[in-house]
């Protein structure tokens, strides 16, 4: 089993940057695909990125490639995701999630969630 925790949310201005991390436990976090999400407010939740175990493939959202990069550092059980550009449609709680498929976006295939950071950014 894999247990989550988000942290690095806040508020930021529009243009800002900020970089989320998530924490894993467990000896197997270097066996999964990570992926994180975000859902704003009445809305649904929604892919952003995702990294394959080793690192070596990423995907990403239409909305936020070319201003957010995805990364991973099995040794310390972290997976990062770095945002810049900002722009107050970003605005949401992201949460990563741990997949024992390949990377993915379809949200069915995440076997574990962490609890979710709020990113606002103001106009």
């Amino acid at each position: 089993q894999v247990q989550l925790v988000e942290s690095g949310g806040g508020l930021v201005q529009a243009g800002g940057s900020l970089r989320l991390s998530c924490a894993a436990s467990g000896r197997t976090f270097s066996s999964y695909a990570m992926g994180w999400f975000r859902q704003a407010p009445g809305k649904e939740r929604e892919f952003v990125a995702a990294i394959s175990w080793s690192g070596g493939s990423t995907y990403y959202a239409d909305s936020v490639k070319g201003r957010f990069t995805i990364s991973r550092d099995n040794a310390k059980n972290t997976v990062y995701l770095q945002m810049n550009s900002l722009k107050p449609e970003d605005t949401a709680v992201y949460y990563c999630a741990a997949t024992s498929y390949t990377p993915r976006p379809e949200i069915r295939e995440y076997d574990y969630w962490g609890q979710g950071t709020q990113v606002t950014v103001s106009s």
